[in-house]
């Protein structure tokens, strides 16, 4: 049950499926409030600086010590690309320009979407927060690819080096697919499925 009291009267909520729907939802038993659970968006920017990009070391957990571009949950009402922004502020004090959507990625196995975009870095400050214990600028060749935070990371930056090898920058979509084994933290185990390229 993702409900077990009604936000709007306190009554306690029931799982079923309402009428005209399909899917298990927490109904309040007071006042009838039928409470949906929906997917989180997670936002994040490529920051480039030149040729190199900047990463944060992740200062809490999930994956607590490994690298990241700066991304976080979506707030209300603000835009995907501005989440991103903010969020870059939040991890790593840097100010950005944004570029563009880059990927847009579904999660489906934690009911997330992953808005990826890339940004150019303003000025040239940025700093360790409570959330990055470092950020640090690094070329391509130095990112630590085994050390990255979460498969989409993984998935978006190998995305983004071979549109950089070709330099031809696409929006890219797809399905970030965990095979059920192992870790899920275990970027290995993850695949890009119904990759599309625009």
């Amino acid at each position: 049950m993702t409900h077990r009291y009604c936000p709007d009267c306190g009554a306690p909520c029931v799982e079923k499926v309402p009428e005209d729907d399909h899917k298990l939802r927490s109904v309040c038993t007071g006042c009838n409030a039928i409470h949906y659970v929906n997917p989180k968006v997670v936002v994040g920017c490529i920051v480039e600086a030149g040729d190199q990009l900047l990463l944060a070391k992740r200062n809490i957990e999930p994956a607590l010590g490994r690298w990241t571009f700066p991304a976080g949950y979506l707030e209300c009402l603000e835009s995907c690309a501005e989440g991103a922004a903010r969020e870059t502020v939040e991890e790593t004090e840097a100010k950005v320009e944004p570029l563009g959507l880059f990927a847009m990625l579904d999660i489906p196995h934690i009911s997330q979407i992953y808005a990826v975009y890339r940004a150019r870095l303003v000025g040239d400050h940025f700093a360790a927060t409570p959330e990055s214990s470092e950020v640090q600028l690094m070329g391509m060749d130095e990112i630590p690819w085994k050390d990255l935070a979460f498969p989409s990371v993984a998935t978006s930056l190998r995305l983004y080096a071979e549109d950089r090898k070709s330099d031809s920058f696409r929006t890219h979509t797809g399905i970030v697919e965990w095979n059920g084994e192992g870790s899920r933290f275990d970027l290995e185990q993850y695949r890009l499925r119904d990759h599309l390229a625009r």
